[in-house]
């Protein structure tokens, strides 16, 4: 029998090649957190699994990106959060929503004194609540002061607990930061506006940090969108 013959098979590399890696930011972003795959010296069977997960990661981020939502935000991109409350959250919503850059949005209440509550109870004025609105947004795309241009844009900040029709502590003009950059940003945007004599009337907004979200009851979600409607006129 040859020598040939008795040789062990190797097995093809099932690693990732570092040009592979180098290539795709993805890739790297995936290989930096660890994932098994763009290890060296990993068992066979094991490098298989890892490369065949490492494949489904991909695939779905890039479908995920494709209809701007983002399961993986450490793999797929890099989103932040940011929190206002601007009178009735359909509309602040729909406003929101159709901004290039922004990634996700839903609806909630924010900064009262009762735990998951209902849209029964905040609207009864007595948990001090304020109907807000979430925003995930790519900063790569849009920035958190332009987000704050928008606020101020699409809301009255100068009348206390109330916007239009909508009269209440629910409907009060907030701001709720989560970072020391952010509430920087407010601040200045806030006394920015004030100096403009834009509005004559004192801008009423709060800036405060951000409480824990309480997302809305699922029909209040897209509300506007899923009847067809562009705005909620105030």
């Amino acid at each position: 029998m040859s020598v040939a013959k008795n040789r062990k098979r190797r097995s093809p590399d099932r690693r990732l090649s570092k040009s592979a890696v180098e290539k795709s930011p993805l890739l790297g972003s995936i290989c930096r957190a660890g994932i098994p795959a763009c290890r060296p010296k990993l068992p066979r069977q094991a490098g298989a699994l890892a490369l065949q997960l490492l494949s489904n990661v991909i695939a779905y981020c890039e479908l995920r990106l494709a209809r701007r939502a983002h399961p993986f935000h450490g793999f797929c991109m890099e989103t932040e959060k940011a929190t206002f409350g601007a009178g009735c959250f359909w509309g602040v919503e729909e406003t929101f929503r159709k901004l290039k850059g922004v990634t996700d949005t839903a609806v909630g209440y924010a900064g009262g004194a009762k735990d998951n509550p209902t849209y029964e109870d905040v609207c009864t004025d007595e948990t001090g609540h304020a109907e807000v609105v979430q925003v995930e947004f790519d900063p790569a795309k849009i920035s958190y002061r332009e987000l704050l241009d928008v606020f101020w844009a699409n809301h009255n900040p100068t009348t206390l607990n109330r916007q239009g029709p909508d009269v209440g502590t629910q409907y009060r003009s907030v701001i709720f930061y989560h970072s020391p950059e952010q509430k920087a940003a407010a601040e200045e945007s806030k006394n920015a506006l004030t100096k403009s004599g834009r509005f004559k009337r004192e801008i009423v907004t709060q800036v405060e940090p951000g409480p824990k979200f309480f997302r809305a009851e699922e029909y209040h979600q897209h509300y506007l969108e899923k009847r067809g409607l562009s705005h909620c006129a105030i």
